[in-house]
């Protein structure tokens, strides 16, 4: 097996408590380039993350997806990308797990789901489950791909990445991303992640507002794909 270059990107906001667990824990054997998005952070979250050995860049526009376009941007050579959220709910360590369909060639898109994984009690807030079920059900009705999870713990292969022209910048990132890949026929599959509950306070699920402001969006993405689909028939 060819050995393919892995660069992990990571956004964060005032991650300063997390970011050293989520960088100590991701596998240094198997990844060549962690670039963490400090996404505005007033606290030390790029201090921390230069610290570690991670490539730090700044980006004061607020939002996940802006982020993650930014962390694009920053690459060096890289042949696939995942994508980790900085709050230390996800388990890096499982990252070799996640590579591994687009490692052996059977897969372009790899999400990892948390449905279909172990979920630690308060880890998914109920707002979060019911959000993912009706966002993938509209997804498998709407586009014909049945997905079981929006999770941000993700890896795809670089040039299929450079196909999707991703272009959200907030919460519509992984729809988005999701969406496309189903569009254009990419190989897609996810496999069972675990969940623990993040470290601090979330800035989307934990408020009522940030919960609503991202449903809205992820249902607004879904919808102007969908527009776009039938006007191309």
């Amino acid at each position: 097996m060819a050995s393919l270059a892995i660069v992990v990107v990571i956004p964060a906001y005032n991650e300063e408590s997390a970011i050293g667990k989520v960088l100590a824990d991701i596998p240094s054997d198997l990844v060549c380039q962690v670039v963490v998005v400090d996404n505005g952070s007033t606290d030390a979250t790029a201090e921390v993350a230069r610290s570690m050995g991670a490539k730090v860049v700044h980006e004061p526009r607020r939002g996940y997806g802006q982020a993650c376009l930014t962390g694009i941007a920053a690459l060096d050579d890289a042949d696939i990308v995942v994508f980790l959220d900085g709050d230390y709910s996800d388990y890096p360590e499982e990252m070799p797990a996640l590579v591994e369909p687009i490692r052996r060639d059977e897969a372009d898109l790899v999400i990892g789901s948390r449905t279909l994984g172990q979920s630690e009690k308060g880890a998914l807030m109920p707002q979060q489950r019911f959000g993912n079920a009706l966002a993938t059900w509209l997804i498998r009705l709407l586009f014909g791909v049945r997905y079981t999870d929006l999770g941000p713990f993700r890896a795809i292969r670089r040039q299929a990445l450079e196909r999707l022209h991703m272009v959200d910048c907030n919460f519509g990132w992984t729809v988005e991303m999701q969406i496309k890949a189903a569009q254009l026929g990419l190989r897609c599959c996810e496999i069972p992640v675990r969940y623990r509950p993040r470290l601090g306070i979330s800035k989307i699920s934990g408020t009522l507002s940030g919960s609503l402001r991202a449903g809205y969006k992820i249902l607004w993405t879904i919808a102007r794909y969908a527009r776009r689909q039938e006007v191309g028939r």
